[in-house]
């Protein structure tokens, strides 16, 4: 069933156009609340925990979805500028029924979004959404079975939530360990995390030069963080620092940075951890879940090493599901997005971060011989841009130049072509062992969408 609202990581737009409007967010909270709201968990009112990261429309979206809750009896309990992992956190310690981050993620500051937890922590599964978008544009969601007066809900301010998250990814760390000797750049991405990342990696004993911790409301992953990370690679090599750690404007990805300057990106990190988790025993069904997007070098190593990769669509939501579904403990995305079951029901940016320095530490070896665990092969992705409710890929000429494609690339390597779940562009990837066939390919592929 098409969806007219939720895409691949809840609702997202150009702030103050619609869908990403005070009124639709007013609207959004009411049937979330019709649609979430319990019975029967011992609380006078239910309750919703609503987060943001620093954009300039985060103002506009947390008081309207904050009047759409009061409105529907639940209160509301706002946290301020957090990461998206800390709502999922927070959601559960504080027994809400749903947990609300506002938050475009990755994207620049002219666009928002909200992603909706489910009381358990974990986002909401497509058949709830669907159910949330029949009552938004539902005429009697504002006129019928609305709370007396006296059930109105109340909203407060949460004045602890920076330190309880903190501590939580803290928690995480190994007992008895701490990051002293090490000398870390952290890019905060003028984001969520300005406040929380620099002040954990502090209180474990880091030297600590942060970059992108002086939001404005309109410089969030602006030539920054964990999908711009050429200011961090070269101010790791200005610090002459250990390394250097990129997270998203919601913290939910991460991205780090060697000695040398050099990206590591979310193949290798999840290697990484695969392989510790697997020398601990932890490793549940020795596998990682990741998506069609990760490196075909990644499976390879994986499956040298008696580990299988599992592969699920674009986005962490449905790498989420496969490890609930199958019972695994290790997941994530090339992206950065790498969720640790053990620890949360969601991508973590900085508590990945800290696993890994985990590791750096107790191997006491430069973060370039630590952080690169395999040889990716050539892999080339490029996107296409197109105009909002065209469908380039039911086009015949554009299947015929992909199936041409796949033929050449058959045997050695993979090509995947789809649409972004959060933007209107089409990405083409390519992968395999011949460089120069898989540029061609992609160069060839993205023409003819661009001319179609």
């Amino acid at each position: 069933m098409s969806r007219k609202y939720f895409g691949t990581d809840g609702i997202r737009g150009r702030a103050n156009t619609y869908p990403m409007t005070a009124d639709v967010a007013l609207k959004v909270a009411m049937a979330t609340a019709r649609v979430m709201k319990r019975d029967g968990n011992g609380q006078s009112h239910n309750r919703v925990v609503i987060g943001k990261d620093t954009r300039l429309s985060c103002y506009m979206l947390e008081q309207a979805l904050t009047s759409g809750f009061l409105a529907m009896g639940m209160d509301v309990v706002l946290t301020g500028p957090i990461p998206t992992p800390a709502i999922a956190m927070l959601t559960r310690s504080l027994r809400a029924d749903v947990g609300v981050m506002i938050s475009a993620s990755h994207n620049k500051f002219e666009d928002n979004g909200i992603k909706l937890f489910g009381h358990d922590g974990f986002k909401l599964a497509d058949a709830i959404e669907i159910e949330i978008e029949n009552w938004i544009d539902n005429p009697a969601l504002t006129t019928i079975d609305l709370p007396e007066p006296a059930q109105v809900g109340r909203a407060a301010r949460m004045d602890d939530a920076v330190g309880r998250y903190v501590e939580f990814v803290k928690s995480s760390f190994p007992r008895g360990q701490n990051l002293s000797g090490l000398k870390i750049v952290v890019d905060c991405a003028n984001g969520a995390a300005y406040k929380v990342a620099p002040q954990a990696l502090w209180e474990l004993e880091a030297e600590v030069i942060a970059i992108g911790v002086t939001p404005n409301g309109k410089n969030i992953n602006q030539d920054c963080g964990a999908t711009s990370t050429e200011t961090l690679q070269r101010k790791v090599i200005e610090e002459k620092a250990d390394l250097g750690i990129a997270l998203d404007g919601d913290a939910d990805r991460l991205m780090m940075v060697d000695e040398k300057g050099k990206r590591i990106d979310g193949d290798q990190l999840l290697c990484l951890l695969a392989n510790r988790l697997d020398q601990s025993g932890s490793l549940e069904k020795q596998a990682v879940v990741a998506t069609v997007m990760s490196n075909l070098g990644m499976e390879r190593y994986l499956k040298s090493r008696n580990i299988d990769l599992i592969r699920t669509s674009v986005g962490d939501r449905y790498v989420v599901e496969k490890m609930k579904e199958g019972g695994y403990s290790l997941g994530g995305e090339q992206s950065g997005h790498i969720v640790l079951s053990h620890f949360g029901t969601t991508g973590d940016g900085l508590l990945a971060a800290l696993q890994i320095l985990s590791i750096i530490k107790e191997q006491g070896k430069k973060a370039s011989e630590v952080l690169r665990v395999f040889d990716p092969v050539p892999q080339v992705l490029k996107n296409v841009r197109f105009e909002i409710g065209a469908k380039p890929l039911e086009q015949k000429i554009i299947q015929d130049a992909i199936q041409e494609a796949e033929t050449t690339l058959s045997g050695s390597g993979r090509l995947l072509v789809r649409p972004s779940g959060t933007e209107p562009l089409i990405r083409v990837m390519a992968e395999g062992d011949n460089a120069d066939m898989v540029k061609n390919i992609v160069d060839n592929l993205c023409a003819v969408i661009g001319k179609a």
